[in-house]
């Protein structure tokens, strides 16, 4: 991919990807959420890709949207706003789009937050698997404060930290730290400087390690079916799920390693 907002580094099976816009606290630009749904889109096609960890460039994670994006997409409105060809619906459902792909990605996702973590990037964070971040870093939705709304962020919120905590954060735009952001159950952990987060990260880049890549994705597929699917019909497919695998490569070579008390090869 030809990349002007993104930077890729990948070691392995895991592919470092960081938001580069450092001189606007790597704020996203329309150009950014387009380079990044082409990745997305690109890395479920690649087998030898297990774990994408995002960060940002420079002290900050991502300080949300790029409000020079809307400027301009409001320089062009010449209809009516319902009207879903306009410009300014457009740019904010592409983020939407964004945030499903990353959401739904079978690949394990991984986020490194550090400084800012608003509105977008608060976003990001709601759709990872894991969310890793420093205590001093700043979180919040600033978008009402604005006089706008985290239109395609707020249900991902809700999702992640329930619907009383997302009310309040998203109706008072408080801005709160990595310790507060670990209690209401946004981050999984927290590290007193980039040292300890850089250690934890490998720590978890370790254990991730440890799972089957497939077996991951389709725990994630589960997981993601909960609440728009039967009970019971999910159940079924699950139990296809688990019958599919316990006879697949990976379930063969799981059970096998264990009988002969080794590594699987996917650790190797």
């Amino acid at each position: 991919m030809n990349l002007n907002t993104l930077k890729l580094n990948q070691e392995k099976g895991t592919l470092f990807l960081t938001l580069n816009r450092p001189q606007v606290r790597n704020a996203m630009s329309l150009e950014m959420v387009q380079e990044l749904c082409e990745l997305f889109d690109g890395i479920e096609k690649n087998s030898e890709i297990r774990t994408v960890v995002i960060r940002g460039e420079g002290q900050h994670f991502c300080a949300g949207a790029d409000i020079k994006d809307l400027a301009e997409a409001r320089k062009n409105m010449t209809m009516d706003p319902s009207d879903h060809n306009n410009p300014i619906f457009k740019l904010n459902r592409a983020f939407g789009y964004l945030m499903t792909k990353a959401n739904q990605t079978s690949k394990t996702l991984i986020c490194v937050l550090e400084g800012a973590v608003l509105g977008g990037g608060f976003g990001l964070a709601c759709v990872s698997d894991i969310a890793l971040s420093l205590e001093d870093a700043r979180f919040g939705l600033p978008e009402t404060g604005l006089g706008i709304i985290p239109a395609q962020i707020a249900p991902f919120v809700v999702l992640r930290i329930g619907l009383t905590q997302a009310r309040y954060l998203a109706l008072t735009g408080v801005r709160f730290n990595g310790l507060e952001a670990a209690r209401i159950g946004l981050v999984n952990s927290t590290a007193k400087n980039t040292i300890e987060l850089e250690e934890q990260l490998q720590q978890i880049l370790q254990q991730v390690n440890r799972c089957a890549p497939q077996a991951n994705a389709t725990t994630k597929k589960i997981m993601l079916k909960v609440g728009s699917a039967s009970l019971e019909q999910l159940l079924d497919e699950a139990a296809l799920d688990f019958s599919c695998a316990a006879q697949g490569l990976e379930g063969q070579e799981g059970t096998l390693a264990f009988l002969e008390n080794r590594l699987p090869n996917w650790m190797e």
